[in-house]
């Protein structure tokens, strides 16, 4: 069984693989990533492993942030030091919670139950962050509704509702408004995707995040991709990566 650890902690991983080796299940871990971004980038070219074990905070946001990204249908167990009421919601959708320090008793029921699970072909269902965030009472950060841009000595805003899409290059960040006009922006795309109307925007890839109201047609592509007619064009081809697919087309179907 092929493991990814996903915890921004050096010493609650390295005896998370300790008491792993210790239980002699041939569990081989793959990966080690300590924040959402690492995990997103690493999850959206790699599908050969089994199990994720994975913390709830993380170096750079919550974990079930990556579930808003990538609709993921491997198992999960949650490694965290939340109380209990809260482990008690995180139940409902993953294969099993370890409070930190992580019991050896506790993490073999662990893996002994995922194979009763795999065992009886159960599948568990893809996380839904929304509902983890309200369970766990978890407010979401207020939408934007205008950017201030600086222009020389001057200062203008840009209504998002004008916005057709942000895209980054580098270390540059650009939004172009339904007009094709471009401005540089002080913000990351991770923090723009934190801020925006999940609504009426979409991060189709790392590169860039698309408006609703920006998608002229949605076209199949090669390796199980999607290709986005967006206006004004992009420079590049706009793809939505396999493992987002299904975000993208529940986005458009609910947006």
């Amino acid at each position: 069984m092929k493991a990814l650890l996903i915890e921004d902690e050096p010493y609650a991983r390295q005896e998370l693989k300790r008491l792993l080796a210790k239980l002699d299940k041939g569990i081989e871990v793959v990966a080690e990533l300590d924040s959402v971004k690492d995990a997103i980038e690493w999850l959206e070219d790699n599908e050969d492993f089994d199990l994720i074990f994975l913390d709830i905070q993380l170096s750079d946001g919550l974990s079930f942030d990556i579930f808003r990204s990538l609709r993921i249908d491997k198992p999960v167990i949650f490694t965290t030091a939340y109380n209990e009421y809260a482990i008690q919601a995180f139940e409902l959708n993953s294969v099993d919670y370890l409070l930190k320090p992580v019991e050896p008793a506790l993490l073999e029921k662990a893996i002994n139950k995922l194979d009763r699970l795999q065992q009886a072909g159960t599948r568990k269902p893809a996380l839904d962050g929304d509902e983890l965030r309200r369970l766990l009472g978890i407010a979401p950060k207020p939408e934007k509704s205008r950017f201030l841009i600086k222009l020389g000595d001057q200062f203008k805003t840009v209504e998002t509702a004008e916005i057709a899409w942000f895209s980054a290059d580098r270390n540059t960040v650009t939004l172009t408004t339904h007009d094709a006009k471009k401005y540089v922006i002080e913000y990351t795309l991770d923090e723009l995707e934190q801020q925006l109307s999940r609504k009426d925007f979409f991060r189709a890839g790392r590169g860039i995040i698309v408006s609703y109201s920006c998608i002229k047609k949605v076209h199949k592509y090669f390796n199980s991709r999607l290709l986005l007619e967006i206006l004004p064009e992009a420079e590049e081809q706009v793809l939505v990566s396999r493992l987002r697919v299904d975000a993208f087309l529940n986005w458009m179907d609910n947006a």
